[in-house]
C-alpha cells in the first residue's frame, strides 16, 4: 500500500509538547476556533501537497478532520454526561512539510476529578469508537476510489511505503480484491485519511498511561494497571530497538508520562457489559496497530 510524497520528519519535542498542553483551558473557546480553522488549513495542504490536485485536499482534509473530531466529541459528550469538566477539542495543526498528516491529532483538557471507574472507562471508549465509526467506512470508500499500480514504477518515483495492520487489511480485502503479484495500491487521499485515522486510534489505545487505552485498562483492574503499562512500555521499548526506531520519540514521552494513573473517586469496579466492550476495544488495538507504519 503507497502513497506518494515526501517522508515523515522529527516530531516536537515532548517537553515542549506537555508546556503548550498545560497553558490550554476552557476559557477561551476561540483559540479552539483558531486552531480548528489552521488545522483545516494544514491537512487541506497535506493532501494537495502529496497527490498534486486541490481535490485531493478536499478529500483528505475533510476525512481527517471528520475523524478526529469525531473521536474528541466521544471525550467531550461523555464528560458532559458524567459531569466531568472539560475543554473542547483542540486541534493541533503542523505543517505538511514536515509532517505527512498535516496535523498533530487534537486533545481535549479535563479540568475536574473523574468521579469513578464507570465515568473513566465511558470517557476513555467513547472517543475511539467514535472515530472508528467514521475512520471504517473512509478506508472501505477510500480504496474502492484508489489506483492499482505497478509497485516497481512507484518504488522508482519515490513513493512511500504505509504499514498494514490487520484490521486494515481485512477493509482493504473487501474492498479491493484480486491484485497481481507486483502490482499495489496508491491510496486515493479518502483512504489515506482512513489509515492515518486508524493509526491515531491504534496509537491512543496504547494501554500505557492516560492514553485512551491507558484509561480504559485502568477502569478494567484498577491498580493493577501499573503491571500492564510497564510490560507495554517494555515491548514498545523493545519494538523501538529492534524493529522501528522512528517510534523513539513517542517511547520517550510515554516513558516519561506514562507509568502512572490517578485514582478515581469511586474504585468499584465495573459491569459485565462495560468489561466487555474494554475487552472488545483492546482487540481492536492489537488488530490496529502497525509495528512499522512508514517506510
Amino acid at each position: 500500500m503507497q502513497m506518494s510524497g515526501p517522508d515523515s520528519a522529527p516530531q516536537p519535542s515532548p517537553r515542549l509538547t506537555a508546556r503548550l498542553l498545560g497553558r490550554l483551558n476552557s476559557n477561551n473557546p476561540r483559540l479552539n476556533l483558531y486552531l480548528f480553522l489552521a488545522t483545516c488549513f494544514t491537512t487541506f495542504a497535506t493532501g494537495w501537497l502529496y497527490n498534486g490536485y486541490w481535490q485531493a485536499g478536499v478529500w483528505y482534509g475533510g476525512g481527517i478532520i471528520a475523524i478526529l473530531l469525531a473521536h474528541e466529541m466521544g471525550h467531550y459528550l461523555m464528560c458532559r454526561k458524567h459531569g466531568v469538566r472539560a475543554t473542547l477539542p483542540f486541534f493541533i495543526p503542523f505543517p505538511p512539510v514536515l509532517n505527512p498528516f498535516g496535523t498533530l491529532g487534537a486533545v481535549i483538557r479535563m479540568e475536574s476529578l473523574i468521579p469513578s471507574r464507570r465515568a473513566l472507562f465511558d470517557i476513555a471508549v467513547a472517543g475511539p469508537l467514535a472515530g472508528l465509526a467514521l475512520t471504517l467506512p473512509a478506508i472501505y470508500f477510500g480504496v474502492q476510489m484508489s489506483t492499482v499500480v505497478e509497485t516497481a514504477a512507484m518504488d522508482a518515483q519515490g513513493a512511500v511505503q504505509l504499514g498494514e495492520s490487520l484490521l486494515y487489511k481485512m477493509i482493504s480485502s473487501l474492498a479491493m480484491s484480486g491484485l497481481s503479484e507486483g502490482q499495489d495500491i496508491l491510496l486515493h487521499p479518502l483512504a489515506y485519511a482512513g489509515w492515518a485515522g486508524l493509526f491515531v486510534t491504534a496509537l491512543n489505545l496504547l494501554p500505557i498511561g492516560q492514553l485512551d487505552g491507558g484509561h480504559i485498562v485502568y477502569a478494567l483492574i484498577g491498580k493493577h494497571h501499573r503491571v500492564v503499562a510497564l510490560s507495554a512500555l517494555a515491548v514498545f521499548g523493545a519494538v523501538t530497538i529492534f524493529i522501528y526506531p522512528g517510534w523513539a520519540l513517542l517511547f520517550a514521552l510515554l516513558f516519561w508520562l506514562g507509568r502512572r494513573h490517578p485514582p478515581t473517586l469511586d474504585e468499584r469496579p465495573l459491569d459485565a457489559k462495560r468489561i466487555a466492550i474494554g475487552i472488545a476495544t483492546l482487540i481492536v488495538f492489537f488488530l490496529s496497530f502497525t509495528l512499522q507504519p512508514i517506510s
